[in-house]
């Protein structure tokens, strides 16, 4: 699906959503081409602990919490500069 499409669907309701097939733009946006809903939530707490156990789980897959009053995902990517220490 579209975003315009899960918009539709899913009117003012949190998501947790997968990216099927997405790409970066050049300043660093997330464009999301295809995407399925994976899971509706009450609230955003909620949406983010569901989003905290999919990711967990399936880490390589590539899963997003987001409200579809939102006119477009708007998803940064931040790239990680430095070494990690434990």
């Amino acid at each position: 699906m579209q975003w315009s499409e899960i918009r539709k669907s899913y009117p003012n309701q949190w998501l947790v959503i997968e990216a099927i097939h997405a790409h970066t733009t050049l300043d660093n946006l997330r464009k999301l081409d295809e995407i399925a809903v994976i899971q509706i939530c009450s609230d955003g707490a909620s949406a983010m602990k569901t989003y905290r156990r999919f990711h967990q789980q399936h880490s390589l897959r590539e899963f997003y919490f987001i409200h579809t009053g939102n006119e477009e995902p708007n998803i940064r990517e931040r790239r990680w500069i430095g070494i990690r220490t434990a």
